[in-house]
């Protein structure tokens, strides 16, 4: 299995010094795991990476869609293993789980039906009907009963033969990764969360938003979405200021949950002294494991 090392964490903990510190030992090759980060143009609410702190270290998925323009967690799942395919010892640096754990394990996309007759068929019932009409072909499937695409989807499979309680979990790992968690204190964290608001807005973040309005780009994520209310005069800047506090310190939080429930870290503290040096010797170990 080809080893992956993945560093992942809150905003602000750090996860880009570090990781431009390790590639330049390591000589690894970063993939941004950010979903906002693709995008072109969403640079400074985003805290991309700037060409001068990359320090010649290679990225990948960085600025390679416009905005607006659509770009799933499937095509974040090809694009990233495209790049494990070429890439000899690939690094993933990001916050968005859903993404990197779609690249890394066996997690199956499930199209949406076949045809409109299909679902125009089943129109009348309901999810639970369909739910047990599913069961009735396939007993032991686990689908979410309340997505009624995947419902569909899984009955459509199953009557076709196709049984999805004979595939693979989505909780296996299709490579030997290292998952990294930088992990804050939550007041630590808060704290850090209003410098960064501070330097992003005297960076022009607002100018950035204002120029996303001005093109009628909606854009959807923590502090465009804020600070567009703001230059609505929907909110004042100090209303959207603490509304990008509160939610990205949710963010946080549901974050830190999501990555120890599902994809199990090695947990860091971001503010270690010794980070650096620890976390080489953790990796260092990992590459000399056999996988």
């Amino acid at each position: 299995m080809k080893k992956i090392i993945v560093i992942v964490g809150p905003t602000g903990s750090g996860k880009t010094g570090l990781s431009i510190k390790l590639a330049k030992i390591l000589r690894t090759e970063i993939i941004n795991g950010d979903s906002v980060q693709i995008y072109k143009g969403l640079d400074i609410g985003s805290a991309k990476i700037s060409d001068e702190e990359k320090q010649g270290i290679k990225h990948h998925l960085l600025d390679i869609k416009e905005p607006g323009e659509p770009y799933s967690v499937y095509n974040f799942q090809q694009d990233v293993r495209a790049l494990f395919d070429k890439i000899e010892l690939p690094m993933i640096v990001g916050g968005t789980g859903l993404y990197i754990k779609a690249a890394l394990y066996n997690y199956e996309f499930i199209a949406s039906s076949k045809n409109q007759d299909f679902e125009e068929t089943y129109q009348e019932m309901t999810n639970e009907e369909i739910h047990h009409k599913l069961l009735e072909l396939d007993p032991f499937v686990t689908v979410d009963v309340g997505n009624r695409r995947r419902l569909l989807r899984a009955l459509e499979l199953a009557l076709d033969g196709d049984f999805r309680s004979l595939k693979t979990k989505k909780d296996e790992l299709l490579y030997d990764a290292l998952i990294i968690y930088l992990d804050l204190d939550r007041s630590i964290l808060e704290e850090r969360l209003r410098v960064r608001l501070d330097d992003q807005l005297k960076k022009g973040f607002i100018e950035e938003v204002q120029g996303l309005k001005d093109k009628n780009i909606q854009v959807n994520a923590i502090g465009y979405r804020e600070l567009k209310q703001y230059l609505d005069g929907i909110k004042t800047l100090d209303e959207a200021k603490e509304e990008i506090i509160h939610v990205s310190r949710k963010l946080a939080k549901k974050q830190k949950t999501w990555f120890k429930n599902q994809m199990h870290p090695i947990m860091m503290d971001a503010l270690s002294p010794t980070l650096f040096e620890d976390t080489l010797k953790i990796i260092q170990i990992f590459l000399k494991e056999k996988p």
